[in-house]
């Protein structure tokens, strides 16, 4: 296949709305005659999927129109979900090449194409009135909103709305005015030649403008006398501004529902803006007998604005998505590959995300051959913020010192640096401790859930928060406690995502619940006991989403060899 030289199609110009399998959109012109789609490399478009043949289709010029034709692809080629061999392009067509989670295409009319679909909304003028002139128009009006469907521009779009407007109407200007609060923002003024209006010409009576939304009316049109008109207040009246007719359409909230369907909402608080077209010249009725149509525009008008506004919410929900992946990407990577499983000290732990990702982290290391430290800390708050506090926590702790007096200055240093930095916004719970193989062990607990120690022999401790969080207060002060442990003791770490989650009818597993597994298992291994709390926890939501991350540690103490 030999691409051909560029050409200068004898119709309008169009072009291809391209969508990857990620939604992401860029446009590609339609400049070459026949114009081939396949996955090789010298195709004027490239669709990089394997389900794509290497030379898949090519759209031509014929008939003073565009044809797509498949050139024997494995797949096929799908126009609005039918398969074809050959056929003729219209206006936002879906192309599609057997695989609905790949690639697909809209055909797209260029603005030349705009241009002339309003100049046909606007030929009925020269007819008689009539039905057969209205269906001309109508047909137009339809055309053109498919076309304004594949454009990217809103702004592009609405001026030919307004445009489109003034061609129905005859009127000399026309403006695309939004309810921004209490306040109507400017958001297209045209003339009716086809250019935006100077910075001089965009006074309009707004007072006609506000009086219309008030009362909702589908159209309203009006006719002035300037000599007599009611309004004689200098600026932005109708005497001031010397208009002999108006026209206001209100723009109403259009909300998509399931499938095809769309509601048209009525309340006075709905109402987005105004479509406001005006003219010096004689009196007249604009509206004619175009009510209809004007009317049909504005839902177009409106829907193109509810597009938009879906558009950015689609667009926020996806960056938030992406910062949840980032955060959870950050979250996992702070958590240790490994944990002591021979030796003197053995652990277990975990870490669950949630739906919201929170700045929960974990971790054990060794210091010395005869000390290991270990932490788990809870960060207030969700998302990339929480989870890159908790890296900062990470790093400040990791490289401990086998000396327990560090520890309690080293979270003072950590809690003036985090006051300094956030103001107190981010905090975070945590507690820390020291391990030795003698036994020894030191903790501070700055306002997490009290761990648990079960004892060899049965007896039950909890290690009760004696400092305030990291990063909350100026004066706060972390005391270090010392605990001895015997061979066989093992300490159960937890963030409140354990005892605060939640089943299918909101109920908490709570601290009860716990005591209860741990003792029940107090017996059993690190991992053992690790193993019993995560299916209790699992069994008890029954898969209902968490709102906070799940985070367990086990530490036994066997004892120096």
């Amino acid at each position: 296949m030999e691409p051909e030289a560029a050409i200068v199609p004898t119709v309008g110009p169009a072009s291809l709305v391209v969508v990857d399998p990620n939604g992401q959109k860029k446009r590609v012109p339609l400049d070459q005659n026949p114009f081939f789609i396949g996955r090789q490399p010298d195709n004027h478009l490239i669709l990089r999927d394997t389900r794509v043949s290497r030379v898949h289709a090519r759209i031509l010029v014929e008939d003073g129109g565009y044809v797509l034709e498949d050139i024997g692809s494995r797949h096929g080629t799908f126009i609005n979900g039918q398969r074809v061999t050959r056929k003729r392009l219209d206006v936002s067509d879906r192309i599609e090449f057997g695989a609905q989670d790949s690639y697909h295409l809209l055909f797209a009319l260029d603005g030349a194409e705009l241009k002339r679909l309003m100049e046909q909304v606007g030929a009925g003028e020269k007819q008689p009135p009539g039905v057969g002139s209205n269906l001309g128009k109508l047909r137009a009006i339809l055309e053109l909103a498919r076309t304004l469907q594949t454009s990217f521009s809103i702004d592009e779009v609405l001026a030919s709305v307004v445009d489109t407007a003034l061609a129905i109407t005859g009127a000399e200007r026309g403006f695309l005015l939004l309810r921004s609060g209490a306040a109507l923002d400017t958001k297209v003024a045209r003339h009716r030649q086809g250019h935006n209006l100077r910075e001089t010409d965009l006074r309009v009576p707004r007072e006609v403008i506000r009086r219309a939304l008030e009362h909702r009316r589908e159209l309203l049109s009006m006719n002035f006398d300037p000599l007599g008109a009611a309004d004689t207040r200098p600026q932005n009246s109708i005497a001031d501004l010397e208009l002999r007719s108006a026209i206001c359409v209100p723009l109403v909230r259009i909300r998509a529902g399931l499938g095809d369907s769309t509601t048209i909402l009525n309340s006075v608080n709905e109402t987005v803006g105004v479509l406001y077209m005006d003219s010096r010249l004689v009196a007249a009725d604009m509206a004619g007998g175009n009510r209809e149509l004007l009317q049909t525009l504005a839902i177009e008008a409106s829907t193109v604005l509810e597009n938009a506004r879906l558009l950015v919410e689609e667009q926020s929900k996806h960056q938030m998505e992406e910062e949840l992946r980032l955060a959870r990407t950050i979250q996992q990577s702070l958590l240790p590959n490994s944990l002591p499983s021979d030796g003197w000290l053995h652990a277990s732990g975990s870490s669950l995300a949630s739906r919201e990702v929170g700045g929960d982290y974990y971790d054990v290391a060794r210091v010395t051959a005869h000390c290991w430290s270990a932490v788990l800390a809870d960060v207030s708050g969700k998302g990339v913020g929480s989870a890159l506090l908790a890296s900062l926590l990470q790093g400040a702790l990791i490289t401990a010192t086998e000396h327990p007096v560090a520890m309690g200055h080293r979270l003072e240093r950590l809690n003036h640096f985090l006051l300094d930095r956030t103001g107190g916004e981010k905090y975070a719970t945590a507690f820390y401790c020291l391990l030795h193989s003698d036994g020894r062990m030191y903790y501070v607990n700055a306002a997490h859930c009290p761990p648990m120690v079960l004892r060899a022999g049965g007896e039950r401790l909890e290690l009760e928060a004696n400092s305030m969080p990291v990063g909350l207060i100026d004066s706060a002060e972390y005391a270090v406690i010392e605990q001895s442990l015997a061979p066989g003791d093992k300490i159960v770490i937890y963030s409140d995502g354990v005892t605060e989650a939640q089943n299918t009818e909101k109920g908490f597993f709570g601290k009860k619940r716990l005591r209860e597994i741990v003792e029940a298992h107090a017996g059993e291994s690190c991992e053992a006991i690790h193993r019993a709390i995560q299916e209790a926890v699992a069994g008890f939501t029954e898969g209902a989403p968490q709102s906070d991350d799940i985070t367990l540690v086990v530490l036994e103490f066997r004892g120096a060899a």
